[in-house]
């Protein structure tokens, strides 16, 4: 009899991108936590009871950046990792999130930097195995293209 590794999904990710006059611009966030102390990501965070993840997707924006503004897209990216302690697979839909230059950053206690760098700087940047290709899919379908509008989710 074979055992499955099971799936869990049960949080969620979001790039946020700004137009500047030449490019878009990324926001990383450093985080404080103690599991990823120290380390620059996107956001991510947990789905509530009664959340539909797009919906997690804006709060978990609004909370960690206080950013209210987002025109938000699903992306049809995952972030995903198998955790060897606990033998699942964890997997977060990725969305994308534009905002306007005008909505300042304010950062809460789960985060002690914000910087917002260009697509090939936060590829760099990025510990995470797989955020680094996560971003580079955005590039392609979200920078250097305009998303459709059956990607846009929250409207």
């Amino acid at each position: 009899m074979l055992y499955e590794v099971p799936l869990r999904c049960s949080g969620v990710a979001v790039v946020l991108l700004k137009r500047t006059q030449y490019d878009y611009k990324v926001l990383l966030l450093k985080r404080t936590s103690s599991v990823l102390r120290d380390t620059w990501c996107y956001i991510g965070g947990g789905i509530e009871e009664g959340e539909k993840a797009w919906e997690a997707a804006l709060r978990e924006v609004r909370e960690e950046t206080g950013i209210t503004k987002v025109s938000l897209f699903t992306s049809n990216k995952f972030d995903q990792f198998y955790s060897a302690k606990e033998n699942y697979i964890y997997v977060a839909p990725v969305f994308v999130g534009y905002v306007d230059d005008d909505q300042d950053v304010i950062l809460n206690y789960e985060h002690s930097e914000y910087e917002w760098v260009t697509i090939n700087e936060a590829i760099e940047r990025v510990s995470l195995p797989g955020n680094d290709e996560a971003l580079a899919f955005i590039e392609k379908h979200f920078v250097r293209k305009s998303p459709t509008e059956w990607l846009r989710v929250g409207v």
